[in-house]
């Protein structure tokens, strides 16, 4: 069984995880859908899926498209650290 046939959204409407805006009863949307997502038994599988395929639209693993954004962000900076942490430590003289 793949981890989608055991998501805890595959019987809830789909327009729920994609609203449209970011105020008013969007805000309220956000959270229905993270509440759905809460009790998700695959949410970390959704969300790394998400981040894997570059998923922009909607809400995944419980996460909005701006908090992946920021995930991304995160990781990014957190790679070019540590590349460049390999780079000094290998050219610096012993």
């Amino acid at each position: 069984m793949s981890w989608r046939e055991r998501a805890a959204c595959r019987d809830v409407d789909p327009d729920l995880f994609f609203p449209i805006g970011t105020a008013g009863l969007t805000l309220v949307q956000i959270d229905e859908a993270k509440a759905v997502c809460a009790r998700c038994p695959v949410r970390e599988r959704c969300l790394q899926w998400a981040l894997d395929v570059g998923q922009v639209e909607g809400i995944w693993g419980g996460t909005t498209e701006s908090e992946r954004r920021a995930t991304r962000r995160r990781s990014a900076r957190k790679d070019v650290k540590r590349i460049g942490a390999g780079i000094l430590t290998r050219t610096t003289p012993a």
